[in-house]
Order: structure tokens, then C-alpha cells, then sequence
């Protein structure tokens, strides 16, 4: 077996289980199996995982290579436990992302049941910029700044800004960026910087999604980094199947990052096996993900997940809100499998610590 300089690890943090790969620094090739969350481990799971499987108990871990697809992010985004975000749009403009294209997901269903939006409030700003770059109405800084002290009184941190024609001009978006900083949003997402394209509808998704999902994704990235001493480098699977450091990894670009190392490992897999068309089935606790690969990666640069548009780089992935942990219950007659899922504690109810299966 080949040696290593450093500890390797592999890593798939699920909702409910988190899957560990290591080579050690003598080639030895070792594996763990852990539940996600569990209220009798102080650590997050991949770090005990990395401890149970190097024998460091405490202190600073072994200088390793790390990479790691996790759906921490698809799964608050399927579940909408992401962070409570202050949408900032265009006045007039308010009900735009909700409304959508108007198109219509089944023909025959008369009563439409949307998508619950990801946004908690939303503020519409005095400001209009038309399509040749004329300023049809200056940036209202002194209403903006009321609008947005008033979001912070109710508790919001995070603030996605999506303002007409922004991806074009954005100097109305980075004025508003400036005064949401100012007024302790820790969160501000902005649209001309994260999805800088025509189309108010896809580049609002986006850039709602990167506010609605970053925080989740920053606390669980920083968390993870600070138990590495120097010399380590972990680094994180994007939807597009693409490996970044964790400063840069953004919500709109985590949406599909553990089904998008699946679907990289399924194609090497298949390949040294001879085969050259695969599909790719990835059933989780929380969400079932399905792949198709036949010699190269399928890409889409605009997806919807969960109901929202998300317009960045990503590997070809269907997902539904539906895996082995999810809740059942019954809705006016009908059993309906998710969203929700009983994730790792107390987990579904086979696993006998209190869960259920129905409601």
C-alpha cells in the first residue's frame, strides 16, 4: 500500500449518518460509521469520527487532508430550517420571487399549493434603475436604513438584496450592501456579485438562497476547521462536483455538495469497472437523490430544488424530499412521505429511542 505524507480522510456528512474514509500515514485504509447527531458526543460527527479513527482524543487533530461533501445545506434548504432572511427587492417588486414565472408544476391540479418562500420578511426599497442604466428613481438611503434597522429589531441577521437590473448596474445594490453591513446584518448576500445575470426571478432564487443557507453552512464550516492544527487542509465538494476552502464556500454553491461527491465517486467506480453508462441512486435519512452518468458529467447552470431556482454551476441531480428517515403522516386523507425528516436522534421509530413513523 502507498504511503502518505499525512492522514487522509474522506468524508460524507449526511443528516443522519456521516461516513468516514481515512488512509493513514502507512497506507492503511480504515472506515467509520457514525450517527450524526448525538446528544452523548460533545463533537460534531466527522470530527469524532477523525478522532475514533486516529486515536486523538483531545487537543488539535494530525496534520490530514480532508475533503467533504455534506447536506447540511440541502437539508435545511428541503426542511426550510435555514436562516430567517430579510429579502430587500426593488418597491413593486415584493412578491415577485413568490410569484415566479406563474408557470404551472402539475396542468390539471386546480388549487396550486406553492413552495413555502425562504424569506422570513421582506423590504421593498425606494430605488429604480431601467435597463439602459438611467436612474428612473434614486436609492432612498434614509427609508432603506428605517427599513433596515426595523429587520434587525425583529431578530434578522441575514439579508438577501436583489434590486431591477442590479446584475448590470449594481451601484444601487453595493450603496444598500454598505447600510445592511452597517446595521449588523452578519449575513448580506448580493445579487450582482453572486449570480450577475440577466433574469430577476432565477438571480433573486439565487442570491435568497446563498443569504437563507451561508449562515448554516459558515457555522457548521467553522466549527469543523477550528479542530484542524496547521497543516491541514480541508476542503469542501460544491454542487458542480469541484473542491473549494471553506472561506469561499457559499450556500448557493452547497445546495447539492454531498450528492455531487457521490455522483464523482460513482463515476470513477463504474469507470474502473469497465462500465460506461450508470445510474446513480443515493437514498439519505433526509433526501433521495437520483444521477445519470455515461462517460461524462451532466451539468445544468440553473437547477430548482425544493421549489426555488438556483442558478450556479451544478452537477445534473434530481433530488425529492424524501429518504429513509423521513416523517409520514396523514393530510386530509392522504399519506405524505417528508419533508420532514426524524433525522439521527431520536430518528425514525426502528430505531427505539422515541421517534415515530407517523403522526
Amino acid at each position: 500500500m502507498q504511503q502518505v505524507a499525512h492522514w487522509q480522510f474522506w468524508i460524507d456528512r449526511g443528516g443522519t449518518f456521516t461516513d468516514v474514509v481515512a488512509r493513514s500515514p502507512a497506507g492503511e485504509v480504515r472506515t467509520a460509521k457514525l450517527l450524526s447527531e448525538d446528544p452523548a458526543r460533545a463533537e460534531d460527527a466527522a470530527i469524532a469520527a477523525i478522532r475514533q479513527l486516529t486515536g486523538v482524543a483531545t487537543g488539535p487533530l494530525p496534520p490530514c487532508q480532508v475533503r467533504m461533501g455534506t447536506t447540511v445545506a440541502t437539508n435545511a434548504l428541503l426542511e426550510r430550517k435555514g436562516e430567517p432572511t430579510l429579502l430587500a427587492i426593488t418597491r413593486g417588486f415584493g412578491d415577485a420571487l413568490v410569484i415566479g414565472t406563474q408557470e404551472r408544476p402539475e396542468l390539471f391540479v386546480r388549487q396550486i399549493v406553492l413552495p413555502v418562500p425562504p424569506h422570513a420578511r421582506v423590504l421593498e426599497v425606494t430605488e429604480r434603475v431601467m435597463a439602459d442604466g438611467t436612474v428612473l428613481e434614486e436609492l432612498d438611503e434614509a427609508a432603506a436604513q428605517t427599513g433596515l434597522a426595523k429587520a434587525r429589531a425583529a431578530g434578522l441577521t441575514s439579508i438577501a438584496i436583489v434590486l431591477m437590473h442590479g446584475w448590470r448596474y449594481p451601484d444601487h445594490e453595493a450603496r444598500l450592501a454598505k447600510l445592511a453591513r452597517a446595521a449588523g446584518f452578519s449575513q448580506v448576500s448580493v445579487s450582482h456579485e453572486l449570480a450577475p445575470s440577466i433574469k430577476l426571478i432565477a438571480r433573486g432564487d439565487t442570491t435568497l438562497v446563498d443569504a437563507y443557507l451561508s449562515p448554516i453552512l459558515r457555522h457548521y464550516v467553522d466549527q469543523f476547521s477550528a479542530a484542524f492544527g496547521p497543516g491541514s487542509s480541508p476542503l469542501f465538494m460544491q454542487s458542480s462536483g469541484g473542491l473549494i476552502d471553506g472561506a469561499r464556500f457559499h450556500g448557493k454553491d452547497a445546495t447539492l455538495s454531498g450528492p455531487a461527491g457521490g455522483i464523482v465517486g460513482m463515476a470513477r467506480t463504474a469507470e474502473m469497472s469497465g462500465v460506461t453508462r450508470v445510474i446513480g441512486f443515493d437514498m439519505g435519512g433526509t433526501s433521495t437523490d437520483v444521477s445519470h452518468y455515461a462517460g461524462t458529467f451532466e451539468r445544468d447552470s440553473e437547477t430548482r430544488l425544493a421549489g426555488v431556482r438556483i442558478r450556479a454551476p451544478m452537477l445534473r441531480i434530481h433530488t425529492v424530499a424524501a429518504g429513509g428517515g423521513s416523517i409520514c403522516r396523514f393530510d386530509t386523507g392522504r399519506l405524505v412521505v417528508g419533508p420532514e425528516s426524524a433525522g439521527a436522534v431520536p430518528g425514525p421509530a426502528c430505531y427505539r429511542h422515541g421517534g415515530r413513523s407517523t403522526d
